[in-house]
């Protein structure tokens, strides 16, 4: 639920660009994904990467998220139309 100013810089520090991240200012889709917490009254991190078919390929949770690693990996995967494999539970 950062402002899209935010959501850059934070982008720029963990060295990521060229993604969209979500600026969730009503918290539909972090409720639609699972991730809010109605007591805490805000959402817990998470990146998720859809396939152009709209398919979740990968999803990654909480502090995990942070680091891009994984996530760049499941993209690189796709755009070579290789087969990504469901996140574990």
């Amino acid at each position: 639920m950062d402002s899209r100013f935010s959501n850059k810089a934070f982008a720029e520090k963990i060295g990521v660009t060229g993604f969209q991240l979500l600026s969730d200012w009503d918290r539909k889709v972090t409720r639609e994904y699972g991730l809010y917490n109605e007591e805490k009254g805000f959402g817990s991190r998470g990146t998720f990467v859809v396939d152009k078919e709209g398919k979740i390929r990968q999803i990654v949770l909480d502090n995990m998220a942070i680091d891009p690693t994984s996530t760049l990996e499941t993209c690189s995967l796709m755009e070579k139309k290789l087969v990504v494999a469901p996140p574990k539970p």
